[in-house]
């Protein structure tokens, strides 16, 4: 499938020799467009991301309303990957042909002289599973076994009769952090990739913050409703004060 403002794009994707990913017809010499196994690894974790998003979607727009509007339309879902020289986009975008997933490459040559327009590929959206199956096969079969990743050591955390612990850890998806509650009955644990740590920090403090706001109310409400029961209660012990320096002095006059 091909988009409207970018020529032919239907095309797929072969390992080619000494663990890059290529395009069919293309070396993985400096003209070519090798992919290096480890964004091959995260390419496949995005498609991941991309099946999800359109098992999400509704129904295509009909063909012969698509293609009246002359326009082009915005992605459906993007993503972008930086490593090294090269900068990868992904598209899931739609034409009058139907959704399909768009995926291209620019080059860095350095300072002063620009990008370069790289390979192109266009995959249709129905077939994600399949080459993100594929995709995953060719990893399996010729991935070179990396080095353990550095990783940072774990910690805890002790909360009233519970403790928390922060674990990280690494396996052929990526690094990851397992957050495990565990009691004197029970574990409960989550893990949380490492593509979203930052997100997750900043949806904790944003949180924390909420609350601290909220607390701070319900103290500075408390503390109001604290001093009005004190000047009514005051005024109650005046009044009642009163009243009986109003009840003693007519005794004195009865007398």
């Amino acid at each position: 499938m091909a988009d409207r403002d970018s020529g032919s794009e239907q095309g797929g994707a072969a390992l080619g020799s000494g663990g890059s990913l290529g395009h069919p017809g293309s070396g993985s010499g400096s003209g070519g467009g090798g992919v290096s196994m480890s964004v091959a690894v995260e390419f496949r974790d995005y498609l991941g991301d991309f099946i999800e998003h359109y098992a999400q979607l509704g129904p295509s727009q009909p063909p012969d309303l698509a293609q009246a509007q002359d326009e082009p339309r915005r992605a459906l879902k993007s993503e972008f990957l930086v490593r090294e020289n090269r900068k990868y986009y992904m598209d899931l975008k739609e034409n009058q042909r139907g959704r399909f997933l768009r995926i291209r490459q620019t080059v860095n040559r350095g300072p002063g002289l620009g990008s370069t327009q790289g390979q192109t590929i266009a995959l249709p959206a129905q077939g994600l599973i399949e080459f993100r199956d594929a995709l995953a096969k060719l990893i399996d079969d010729y991935g070179v076994e990396e080095e353990p990743a550095e990783l940072p050591e774990g910690t805890s955390l002790t909360v009233d009769n519970k403790r928390f612990f922060f674990d990280v850890g690494s396996n052929k998806y990526g690094v990851f952090m397992r957050v495990s509650e565990v009691k004197p009955t029970y574990r409960n644990s989550i893990t949380v990739p490492y593509k979203v740590w930052a997100k997750f920090g900043h949806t904790f403090c944003k949180y924390s913050e909420e609350m601290k706001k909220i607390q701070e109310k319900q103290r500075e409400k408390r503390a109001a409703c604290e001093q009005l029961h004190q000047q009514q209660q005051q005024q109650q012990e005046e009044t009642a004060a009163a009243t009986l320096l109003l009840q003693g002095e007519e005794e004195g006059e009865e007398d």
